[in-house]
């Protein structure tokens, strides 16, 4: 699950990005970006989140538990509240089924349906399921290494390779220099426009290692809106069994 930052964004960052490179990511910042990535992920997974969203609209929150095996395998079933318990998603090879208690149906997701909203949150039935690597889809350069207010980072920029399967022109991600946690990764749309912002904080010892705890998206058209995840519980490379990805599985409560 990738839940990969804040709505400020400074002049120095863009004139940064304008300045890096795209021929291809050299070796050391894609052994970086494979440790972020590898952040939450293992050969395997479990986890138990919460999930706080607040629109214009409406506040709510709910809990999670979510498994996933390789890059293939994922599955995320609704906790609480308890109207919404026992919904569920799953990620199988390349289908996506969405399983709905209420109607007891199961819906195989198209990939029109994708883009849409998870939950009523601010992620998408993409972010909810997208396991690929950054350096999979994206060429990425360091577009600033140093002192940026009171701690040292390394920030990259990441567009798009021309094969890739992505909506977004351009990416920048900034970690710690310290121990490459990540403060915040901002996404553009393909006019180069702010669309998105993560940010990543509340680092604690999870899974045998530091690791943000909380993670919140906030749109760029509603900067006063927010989702935001709390990891209670992350386990790596446990072992799962492959049943547990099946659409029997998917309706069991």
């Amino acid at each position: 699950m990738r839940f990969l930052t804040h709505s400020w964004i400074t002049l120095a960052i863009v004139l940064c990005a304008s300045s890096a490179t795209y021929a291809g990511t050299d070796a050391r910042t894609r052994d970086l970006l494979r440790q972020i990535d590898d952040l939450w992920r293992g050969d395997s997974s479990h986890g138990i989140m919460r999930m706080e969203v607040k629109t214009a609209h409406y506040a709510r929150q709910m809990t999670m538990e979510a498994w996933s095996k390789g890059t293939e395998q994922t599955l995320v079933r609704i906790l609480s509240p308890v109207k919404e318990k026992g919904t569920a998603t799953l990620k199988s090879g390349t289908n996506i089924y969405s399983y709905l208690p209420k109607t007891d149906r199961t819906i195989r997701l198209t990939s029109g349906m994708m883009g849409g909203s998870w939950m009523g949150s601010h992620f998408t039935n993409d972010d909810l399921v997208r396991e690929s690597r950054r350096e999979d889809e994206y060429d990425a350069a360091i577009s600033f290494e140093g002192r940026r207010g009171e701690q040292d980072v390394i920030e990259f920029t990441l567009v798009p390779k021309s094969d890739a399967a992505v909506v977004w022109g351009k990416v920048v991600l900034t970690i710690r220099s310290t121990d490459h946690i990540p403060l915040s990764e901002i996404y553009y749309d393909e006019d180069m426009a702010l669309a998105r912002s993560f940010s990543f904080s509340a680092v604690k010892n999870m899974a045998n290692g530091p690791r943000p705890t909380v993670m919140q998206v906030t749109p760029a058209d509603h900067s006063e809106e927010y989702t935001r995840v709390i990891y209670e519980q992350l386990e790596l490379n446990v072992p799962i069994n492959d049943e547990l990805f099946s659409l029997t599985r998917l309706k069991q409560r």
